[in-house]
């Protein structure tokens, strides 16, 4: 039997200012080491064989710490572009508030969590499942299949949208989800990779 464990990154700087962040590379707060500590915590029956990150500074920093809680600090540490956030385009950097004065709360909520329409310049959340969903079957897969523990601490939606295809969720549930920084959903799967449990921890 193996596992997958899904972790979001712990609050962010751009997270605490309400800025878009995407691919900006920000550090964490003080609340957020203390919310990938709790984590860490969250995860004290777990033994990971494999860890893996976005090459997001704020993505690492919370592997890292929930590792340390774990005593597992010496596990290695994969990080790909592949796991990294949605490219939120010409909105990086933006505040969300002001953003949403200057073009409407129905432009920017769909740019946000619409799976189609992209912000200016930016990815929609389509293109993100299909670099992620890449990576999975290629780097993941495998080491599943052969029975491993794997940890991933990435993205909100990079994570949504790994979790659509796990969890074979719908457009409009894709689009509903939210999950907090810190966030962790944990996976039992079968030998043919079927998902025999889940739960947020």
């Amino acid at each position: 039997m193996s596992q997958l464990v899904l972790v979001r990154h712990g609050q962010s700087e751009a997270n605490r200012a309400g800025v878009f962040t995407g691919w900006l590379d920000v550090p964490l707060t003080p609340r957020g080491e203390a919310e990938a500590r709790g984590a860490g915590r969250r995860l004290h029956d777990f033994h990971f064989d494999a860890a893996y990150c976005s090459t997001l500074v704020r993505s690492r920093r919370t592997l890292e710490l929930i590792l340390a809680e774990l005593n597992q600090a010496s596990l290695a540490i994969h990080a790909a572009d592949a796991l990294r956030e949605r490219m939120y385009g010409a909105l990086q950097g933006l505040n969300k508030a002001e953003t949403i004065a200057r073009y409407g709360l129905e432009q920017v909520t769909r740019w946000r969590r619409s799976y189609e329409d992209a912000p200016p310049e930016g990815e929609t959340l389509h293109h993100t499942l299909d670099r992620v969903v890449a990576y999975y079957n290629e780097v993941l897969v495998p080491a599943l299949r052969a029975g491993q523990r794997l940890l991933v601490v990435s993205h909100g939606n990079t994570l949504r949208a790994l979790r659509m295809q796990l969890e074979g969720l719908t457009v409009a549930q894709v689009e509903a989800l939210e999950i907090p920084t810190g966030g962790i959903r944990a996976y039992e799967l079968s030998p043919a990779l079927v998902i025999t449990s889940m739960a947020d921890l």
